[in-house]
This record gives structure tokens, C-alpha cells and sequence, in this order.
């Protein structure tokens, strides 16, 4: 016998789901999906960041310090393959080093040049241009100018605002130690200034020509807007000896 439906039954059944209303709730929505996506974005762009941000002062300075450690050994191979009589002056490998204990960086590779290919392997550069920097090695008056990086790419003159009037700069090349003395410091100055490397730093307050050294690099930290300054005057040449052993300042 077939099915039938009585009126009961009809009532018994189960009520037609509400029907669904546009409204606001679809904008928020989206609004909600928009805000989620560019959090997800700005998430993504700090960790990128933070990974330049590591990569431009921690690992810089891990390969630059390979390299001037390197280039260092290759010099005092150099050196001692030179048994006897004055070293060459080897501009391309690097002409000596550069101790300055109030920075507490060890030794720092001098080569010649100030230009950034120079500077990213972890070394100090002597200037070419502007004003170029008159060697001590040639025993003549005029000015030992040197830059090197403040962050980054071995960051070796970071701690130069360290230095204070008095303290000891020494050169040490193959055959002599230049000890200089720190007589004046600029904490700030235009990156555009080149008078402070002339062969007579006059902003210094010398008025006469001498053996001097300058040591510049950027500030504030990690920035490359001004121009930091340490100035120096030779007090002393000792020659190396057999153990190469240190003048006292560095002691």
C-alpha cells in the first residue's frame, strides 16, 4: 500500500532553515581578512629586515676579518722573507699595521686606498685622494691619513670615539715603529670637510709643518653622515729588532 501524509505528520516535520542576510557582518569580514594578510606582510618585511640588519654588522665583519687576517699573513710573509735590508714598499698587499689600544681591536692592516672595495676587507686605507697621505716610511713631513669603516666589514675603527688626547697611535712596518701621540679630536665634522687630512691639519690647531697621523671614519654609529677625527703627532721612530718586540705603549 502506497504512503500516504496526513495532516500530522506535515506538522511533525522539520522547520525550513532561516535564510541567510547580506549585512555587515560580510564586510567585517573581509576587513578582517585585509587586516590578517597585511600583518602577515609586515611580519615577512621585519624578518627580512632583521636579516639585512645581521647581515650587514655581524656577517660583514665575519668575512672581512678572514680577509684582513689573510692579507695580514701574506705581509708578514712577506716580511720574513726579507732577511735582511729594508722592506719594499708593498702598496697591494698592504704597507704595515696599525695598533691603537684605547679601540682594543688588535692590529689593523694598512693598504693603500680609501675607496670601499678597500675598506670591506676589514682594513684601514691610507688616502689617495683628496689630499693624498704622506707615508712615514719616506721620513718626510706632512700627514699620515687613514679611514677605515665604523660598523660593518670589519668595523675597525668602532671604538674610535675611545681615543682621547694622549693616548699612543703606533705604525709598525717591517723595519720601524711609529709611535705617535693623540693631541686633538674632532667628534664631528661634514664628510665633505677635507682639510682635516691636509699635510698641515690647521682645524687641529698645528700651524706648522710635522709628522702627523689622522684617523677618520664615520658617526654617529651606523650612519655615514659625519665624519669623526683623531689627530696625532709622531713622538718617536724605534727600529725592529730580532723578536720584534713591541715599544712599551703597547705593552
Amino acid at each position: 500500500m502506497a504512503a500516504t501524509t496526513t495532516d500530522h505528520d506535515e506538522d511533525a516535520a522539520e522547520p525550513a532553515p532561516p535564510q541567510r542576510t547580506k549585512g555587515p557582518s560580510r564586510g567585517r569580514g573581509r576587513i578582517a581578512t585585509a587586516v590578517s594578510v597585511f600583518g602577515e606582510l609586515l611580519i615577512t618585511a621585519g624578518l627580512i629586515l632583521g636579516l639585512f640588519v645581521v647581515y650587514s654588522l655581524w656577517w660583514t665583519n665575519v668575512v672581512a676579518d678572514r680577509a684582513a687576517h689573510k692579507q695580514g699573513d701574506t705581509v708578514r710573509r712577506h716580511w720574513a722573507d726579507q732577511d735582511t735590508g729594508p722592506g719594499a714598499l708593498d702598496t697591494k698587499d698592504g704597507i704595515g699595521f696599525l695598533h691603537v689600544p684605547a679601540m682594543k681591536n688588535g692590529e689593523v692592516l694598512v693598504k693603500k686606498g680609501t675607496s670601499t672595495d678597500v675598506l670591506n676587507d676589514g682594513v684601514a686605507g691610507y688616502y689617495t685622494d683628496p689630499v693624498k697621505a704622506t707615508l712615514p716610511t719616506t721620513d718626510k713631513n706632512g700627514n699620515f691619513s687613514l679611514a677605515a669603516h665604523r660598523d660593518g666589514h670589519g668595523a675597525k675603527f668602532h671604538n674610535i670615539d675611545k681615543i682621547k688626547k694622549g693616548d699612543p697611535i703606533v705604525f709598525e712596518t717591517k723595519d720601524d715603529w711609529y709611535v705617535y701621540k693623540v693631541y686633538d679630536i674632532l667628534p664631528e665634522t661634514s664628510k665633505f670637510n677635507v682639510d682635516v687630512i691636509d699635510q698641515v691639519p690647521k682645524e687641529s690647531g698645528v700651524k706648522k709643518a710635522g709628522k702627523y697621523i689622522t684617523l677618520t671614519t664615520c658617526t654617529p654609529v651606523y650612519t655615514s653622515r659625519y665624519r669623526y677625527v683623531v689627530w696625532g703627532e709622531l713622538e718617536r721612530v724605534e727600529k725592529v729588532d730580532s723578536k720584534r718586540t713591541q715599544p712599551k705603549e703597547l705593552g
